[in-house]
């Protein structure tokens, strides 16, 4: 990322990630308020992911070696995600697999698939021909969705077996007559009706189709990435179109919160500590030091199920930054109960209840209310509901290079970057712009490079120095 980025350049360099890289893991965090309020009580999911191949084009998509580092390093289970990972499509993936599924044409893609199932119909084939009417064998060791690929070949393959799926991970076969094969397919104890098989195929997508329409706030935390791959992985391939990606977003969740951008709000109005990743905001808005005089805290217990989190922390692990994201919204409420009348935006503490009820907190949260955080670049934040508000950053500075030839930004970045960090890009042959987030490196530049030989530093000034606006004059 570049502080140069524009909200769609930005969105076009994120776009070519999110098509090449998989989603490997998704968490998921329902909060319940209690009747003994402020109490709530939470039910975390984790959900290992893998891409749907069942009767789709065969998925490809990248690894990032320095990922795979840091997720080992956190614990993460590979097997479990290759092996039982939860499988997904979006709509244009599922009206191809319908579409298929119902012409009868479906059909094997991937090879490692196709030598399991080969496997299994030799097997059958062996037995079968020695078997009598209402014999049965078991096939074992069948993983994830060959349970439902395997009873879908040998019905295609064969007209005298009938298949039923034992548990996990075994499927029964039955020699039968055709007459009594077309008995058991017309009732409704097959497994393998087309309605189940779309049902199994489409996976986590079911799950995303059911929060979608609930309606209910999504809270995140630095949430852009996120919000493109559940576009991209259950709902349509990203559009060419940062505005099209802005629409159906919104209208998918209507109510976005983004605890960095709330976070970030603070630390500028408050007297907040400075944090920038998730479990460090955790860490200070369960710290009692926070504010001893202010309210409570709400309580905030996970379900029976749920209880791992409570007694082990576990960064980066889906499920529990999940939680992390959830209880920090939470605990940001009391924070603003705390700090509202500090803030002159927001109204006076006489205003807001006691026990205010979660539109009364969006109320007071109005103004960051789908407004997802937008790292190092032109804009502050994404407006999901709206237009992008401008960043202000420190004014940009202008380097005039004389005696220097064949000067690069990659060699102005690197001359630059002993004193502090800026993003580099050229303007002409020998004038590149420097941008800055930090006000003291740009105080820090013109004062140490005034005298420089070869370098000229001055602040950037868009009618002075902007290469179209000259050739305008000229």
């Amino acid at each position: 990322p570049s502080l140069f980025d524009s909200p769609v350049e930005r969105y076009v360099k994120a776009r070519q990630s999110v098509q090449r890289f998989t989603p490997v893991q998704l968490g998921k965090c329902c909060f319940d308020m209690e009747s003994n309020f402020p109490r709530y009580v939470v039910h975390s999911y984790n959900f290992s992911l893998f891409p749907s191949t069942l009767g789709i084009r065969d998925v490809e998509f990248t690894l990032s070696a320095s990922s795979i580092r840091f997720l080992s390093h956190y614990g993460f289970d590979y097997n479990k995600f290759l092996k039982d990972g939860i499988p997904y499509m979006n709509e244009v993936q599922e009206k191809i697999f319908r579409q298929r599924l119902l012409a009868g044409t479906w059909k094997v893609c991937s090879n490692a698939d196709r030598d399991v199932l080969k496997k299994a119909i030799d097997e059958v084939t062996s037995w079968i021909a020695a078997a009598k009417e209402e014999d049965t064998m078991i096939l074992q060791d069948l993983s994830g969705y060959h349970v439902l690929e395997v009873q879908l070949v040998l019905r295609q393959s064969l007209e005298n077996v009938w298949t039923e799926p034992l548990g996990d991970k075994k499927v029964m076969v039955k020699k039968v007559s055709p007459e009594r094969r077309q008995l058991l397919e017309n009732s409704s104890y097959d497994h393998c009706q087309k309605k189940l098989i779309l049902l199994s195929a489409r996976g986590f997508t079911n799950i995303f189709q059911i929060l979608v329409k609930a309606k209910k706030p999504l809270v995140g935390h630095n949430m852009l990435m996120d919000l493109m791959h559940l576009h991209d992985k259950f709902y349509r391939p990203l559009p060419e179109s940062y505005e099209e990606f802005k629409r159906n977003i919104h209208n998918l969740f209507p109510v976005i919160i983004d605890t960095k951008t709330v976070t970030k709000s603070v630390l500028k109005k408050c007297l907040f500590p400075r944090v920038s990743s998730l479990l460090e905001v955790y860490a200070v808005l369960c710290s009692s030091n926070l504010n001893p005089k202010g309210p409570p805290c709400p309580v905030i217990a996970l379900a029976s199920g749920c209880s791992r989190y409570a007694e082990k922390q576990s960064p980066h692990e889906a499920g529990y930054d999940a939680f992390l994201c959830g209880s920090g919204k939470m605990l940001l409420k009391n924070s603003f109960r705390v700090y509202v009348g500090l803030w002159q935006s927001f109204p006076s503490l006489d205003a807001v209840e006691v026990d205010p009820s979660f539109s009364q907190y969006l109320t007071v949260l109005a103004e960051h209310v789908n407004k997802v955080n937008f790292i190092r670049g032109g804009v502050s934040s994404i407006n999901f509901s709206g237009e992008d508000a401008p960043c202000h950053h420190p004014p940009a500075l202008i380097v005039h290079v004389r005696g220097w030839p064949g000067l690069t930004e990659r060699q102005i970045y690197q001359e630059f970057k002993a004193h502090c960090r800026f993003d580099v890009r050229r303007l002409s042959k020998n004038q590149f712009i420097l941008l800055s987030n930090q006000y003291k490196h740009v105080r820090l530049v013109l004062r140490d490079y005034r005298h420089h030989p070869h370098l000229q530093v001055s602040i950037y000034r868009h009618w002075r120095h902007s290469p179209s606006v000259n050739c305008l004059l000229q």
